[in-house]
C-alpha cells in the first residue's frame, strides 16, 4: 500500500474509533508529516506530543510516541543503540535478520535514516494524554511493528 493511502486510512480509523468511543478527535488537533525516504528526523515543536513510525520496505519496524517534553525520543534516540533502552537502532544491531547489512553503533543510525521511511503524527499537547496512546495501540494493533511486544507473545 502506498504511504498517502496508509495516511488516510490512519486518519478514517483514528476518526471512526474515538468518535465510537465518544470522545472525538477533531482533525485541526494532529496532523501528519510524510518524512520520507530517506528522512531527516525533525525535533517535536512546542506545544506537541508525537507519534513515530519506521517502514522498512513493507513491514513496520518501531512505531511509538513522545510526550511534548520527550523531544530527544521523538528526534534522535531511535538512531542511537546506546542513548536509550528500546531503540530501533539497537534492535537492528541485534536481530540476525539484518545482520549481513554490517550495521554497527557507528553506522545504523544513517542506515535508519537512508533506508527506513518515517511518518510522524504530530498532536496537539492540549490533547489527553489518553487519545495519544489509544492512537499508538490502534497503529501496533493494526501494523504490528516488529520491534515493539516481546517477540515470545507474537
Amino acid at each position: 500500500m502506498d504511504i498517502i493511502k496508509e495516511i488516510h486510512e490512519i486518519n478514517a480509523i483514528i476518526q471512526s474509533v474515538t468518535s465510537i468511543l465518544g470522545e472525538h478527535l477533531p482533525e485541526e488537533k494532529y496532523n501528519f508529516i510524510d518524512r520520507g525516504m530517506p528522512h531527516i528526523p525533525q525535533g517535536l515543536p512546542k506545544n506537541k506530543m508525537g507519534i513515530y513510525m519506521f517502514k522498512y520496505n513493507d513491514t513496520y519496524l518501531k512505531i511509538g510516541k513522545a510526550g511534548s517534553k520527550s523531544s530527544a525520543r521523538f528526534l534522535s534516540q531511535h538512531y542511537n543503540p546506546n542513548s536509550a533502552q528500546s531503540t530501533l537502532a539497537a534492535s537492528l544491531i541485534n536481530d540476525d535478520d539484518f545482520k549481513s547489512l554490517g550495521l554497527t553503533s557507528e553506522n545504523v543510525g544513517n542506515w535508519i535514516k537512508k533506508n527506513c521511511h518515517r511518518i510522524d503524527i504530530l498532536i496537539d499537547d492540549s490533547v489527553s494524554v489518553f487519545a495519544i496512546e489509544l492512537i499508538e495501540a490502534l497503529l501496533h494493533y493494526k501494523y504490528m511493528p516488529k520491534y515493539e511486544g516481546f517477540k515470545s507473545q507474537r
